[in-house]
């Protein structure tokens, strides 16, 4: 594939169900060569749930893909929950899924928060990775936090988007836009929480790709969808995505050095612009950056899917 174009639609080949605690249940499918190489793939958000365009990224020839929807996504169960939901959550979740369907060592893919997840996840079980491969860098710093969710950061290069997003808060509670959010998020009103959902994944919804995609949006802001990015994002969000210090992940990156990363990163990102991405390439100097000249946040963009499979093409040589 040297044009490095997503591989065509595909159908899973086999789904099922892990329960990780008495509360949740994850759901998870599989696509491509049941004998291939496994390839997990960890879905942005938290909250947003696997897309079956993601499928696509992996040679069905080649790759046993692993796509799971986390804790409160997707088609897992109880949808948009946010008890027992944390990072460390469904750190454990994958662990406990590799063992399920025994993978030795997988190749992970993961991107935004699925970034911040594959991280995490190599930093806590390093032996079970064979390599990684992730995009729009996440490392749930506050400044990172403060750049989507305060004024002075996305805000100035969406003003328009911002201020709609901003319409749903109170003006007196406007200060912490985020806990403004949650307080509706998890009010006993339905149509309070609709509101909040919908306004809350139409701001990330708006930023996410290079130029307008309706058809993102609308996918985005649907009433079941909305709801899991909504609660579960904001949750994560006003709780500082559980990290146990302000910068976790990159004073915790000498558990992963050796394991093979390549960071596949948008110029154009707004959502996770591109420090974060050069930060963990100079805390990881093995590992390898393409930053995408015409890359927004979406996989899906043409410059970014393209990196993505290529990634994965070149990855085949771990296995």
């Amino acid at each position: 594939m040297p044009d490095h174009k997503l591989y065509p639609e595909i159908e899973p080949y086999s789904t099922g169900t892990l329960n990780v605690s008495d509360i949740h249940t994850i759901f998870y499918e599989e696509a491509g060569n049941p004998d291939g190489k496994p390839a997990l793939f960890l879905h942005g958000g938290p909250g947003v749930g696997i897309n079956p365009g993601y499928r696509r990224f992996f040679d069905p020839g080649f790759y046993r893909a692993i796509l799971p929807d986390q804790r409160g996504a997707g088609r897992s169960t109880p949808h948009a929950e946010i008890e027992e939901n944390t990072t460390w959550d469904i750190v454990d979740d994958l662990e406990k899924l590799r063992e399920h369907l025994g993978v030795d060592k997988w190749l992970v893919m993961g991107g935004s928060w699925g970034s911040t997840l594959a991280l995490s996840y190599a930093i806590t079980y390093p032996d079970s990775i064979a390599g990684i491969i992730i995009r729009g860098v996440f490392l749930a710093r506050p400044f990172e936090i403060e750049w989507l969710h305060k004024p002075g950061g996305a805000s100035r290069i969406y003003p328009d988007k911002w201020e709609k997003y901003l319409e749903a808060v109170p003006e007196d509670k406007r200060g912490n836009t985020a806990r403004a959010y949650y307080e509706m998020l998890t009010s006993e009103d339905d149509n309070i929480r609709s509101k909040a959902a919908k306004a809350w994944s139409s701001w990330e919804g708006a930023i996410t790709t290079l130029f307008p995609d309706e058809q993102a949006l609308a996918e985005m802001t649907e009433d079941k969808t909305s709801m899991s990015i909504g609660r579960i994002e904001c949750y994560y969000t006003i709780n500082n995505f559980f990290m146990k210090s302000d910068n976790y992940l990159l004073e915790n990156i000498n558990n992963m050095r050796g394991i093979p990363v390549r960071i596949v990163q948008g110029r154009y990102d707004i959502i996770c612009p591109v420090q974060s991405a050069w930060d963990l390439h100079k805390a990881l100097p093995d590992s390898e950056l393409v930053i995408v000249p015409n890359g927004a946040h979406s996989p899906m963009d043409e410059g970014m899917a393209g990196e993505l499979v290529k990634a994965a093409e070149e990855f085949k040589k771990l296995f």
